[in-house]
């Protein structure tokens, strides 16, 4: 006869698979499954509905020798170089300022994480009218410009840099989400060290130097991989931007974007499941580069 005790463990280990099969079997049916399918569709010349030839290596092939995949590239690197370390600091001092004790900070908090509520397609299409360079119809920004006596600026069909930077001011719009994370950080740090630090005379500098910043490398570290693999990734705001983000000069055409338009609207699928798995190994390779120089990275508290 099976034991009370073993007739416990059994029923305990059935009631907690049960918790989580819904899960698993969400995992499976709409993550593991697509990213099998892609890469099998991968090596095909896919369009949805009728054409289906297998290519081999093709697609990929056509990934490195592709005339514009230079310039997505370019505008790729260039917006990671641009965007990541301004959200990161811009992240960082929010938290400072917010992590505070004086009346009312929650309420400014809540405000600041507002946004991160808010759809990256919504979003994309609020900023999209703000930086709207109609004639008749100029975005707020416009209007301001042209209020100054400056001419109107088509922020998302401008030259590189232009174009770049109004990205990244949408993406100042929702520091909310790494704000949270940068305060959480901020309250972990014990409390005695500071106090130990002011009976020792230092100041907010100092304190700032030796206390906060040091204590706070493992979430910058974690921050930073994050923000280094969703701005690769990045393509959300973009897709609602005029021209579906390809300026006169394909300024913001970027990896994330390339990938959309040869799915969605070129209905390239196979091509575009090449170009999503060279994406892969190239945001796999650059993030094992980066866990190669977190020495500066200090876990012990």
């Amino acid at each position: 006869m099976i034991s009370v005790t073993l007739k416990k463990r059994i029923r305990g280990s059935v009631s907690g698979w049960l918790f989580v099969l819904p899960m698993t079997v969400g995992i499976c049916v709409f993550t593991l499954v697509p990213i099998v399918q892609s890469f099998y569709y991968s090596f095909f010349n896919y369009d949805v509905v009728s054409v289906f030839d297998f290519v081999g290596f093709g697609n990929y092939i056509k990934v490195f020798t592709e005339s514009e995949m230079s310039k997505v590239v370019t505008n790729t690197l260039f917006f990671a170089a641009v965007n990541i370390p301004v959200v990161m600091c811009g992240s960082y001092l929010l938290a400072l300022f917010l992590n505070v004790n004086v009346k009312g900070i929650k309420v400014f908090r809540v405000l600041y994480y507002l946004p991160c509520v808010m759809p990256a397609i919504v979003g994309g299409i609020v900023w999209s009218y703000l930086m709207r360079d109609n004639p008749e119809t100029p975005g707020i920004f416009n209007q301001f410009l042209i209020s100054l006596g400056l001419s109107s600026s088509a922020f998302f069909n401008a030259e590189n840099l232009t174009a770049i930077l109004s990205i990244v001011l949408m993406n100042l719009w929702s520091l909310g989400g790494g704000t949270i994370i940068w305060l959480a950080q901020f309250k972990n740090i014990p409390k005695q060290l500071y106090e130990a630090a002011e009976m020792d005379g230092a100041g907010a500098g100092r304190k700032f130097f030796s206390i906060t910043l040091p204590m706070s490398t493992p979430m910058i570290f974690y921050n930073l991989i994050t923000t280094f693999i969703v701005t690769l990734q990045f393509n959300g705001t973009l897709t609602f931007a005029p021209n579906g983000g390809r300026g006169n000069d394909k300024a913001t055409y970027m990896f994330g974007l390339k990938i959309y338009h040869e799915a969605f609207r070129r209905y390239n699928m196979g091509y575009a499941c090449a170009l999503a798995w060279v994406l892969v190994v190239a945001v796999g390779l650059l993030t094992g580069l980066v866990f190669k120089t977190n020495k500066w990275v200090q876990y012990d508290s």
